[in-house]
């Protein structure tokens, strides 16, 4: 074997496989799929189910704008926060021709939740205790089933 065969020079163009010679690997789940969707975009889907839920009822919510921030921010320089003081949600009342504002803080809902079921739930309480404040109601006014377990 005087000449050996040289091996294959890679060319400028991308990739097509991998170095073991079987292809790129694909998505593990197509978009449409929940399993696709980040933490942030399923907490996004909470709020949006509780806000749907109760514009069924209250018609006038479709002028409130529905914001999921990760945490609060402090008001103050000098401000810290306790355990006890984080708060899950708030809200920002219409001025200056810009819609009210509904906020739900996803990082303190997550922490305070383990399973879906009770993240929606405690959402749904915060979504319903923010429009209550807002419209000047109770929270029971809102959601006939708040509170309920």
């Amino acid at each position: 074997m005087d000449n050996p065969v040289p091996p294959p020079t890679a060319g400028p163009g991308p990739r097509r496989r991998d170095r073991h010679g079987r292809g790129m690997r694909g998505p593990i789940a197509p978009p449409q799929v929940p399993l696709a969707a980040s933490r942030a975009e399923a907490f996004a889907d909470l709020v949006q189910d509780s806000v749907e839920r109760l514009e069924r009822r209250w018609p006038q919510l479709a002028d409130i704008d529905f914001l999921v921030l990760e945490v609060p921010r402090l008001e103050a320089p000098g401000e810290v926060w306790n355990d006890e003081a984080v708060p899950l949600g708030g809200t920002i009342p219409s001025q200056d021709g810009r819609p009210a504002r509904v906020i739900v803080y996803r990082r303190p809902v997550e922490i305070r939740t383990k399973a879906r079921d009770e993240r929606a739930a405690l959402v749904h309480e915060i979504v319903v205790e923010q429009v209550a404040e807002l419209l000047g109601l109770t929270p029971e006014t809102v959601d006939p089933r708040y509170g309920e377990d």
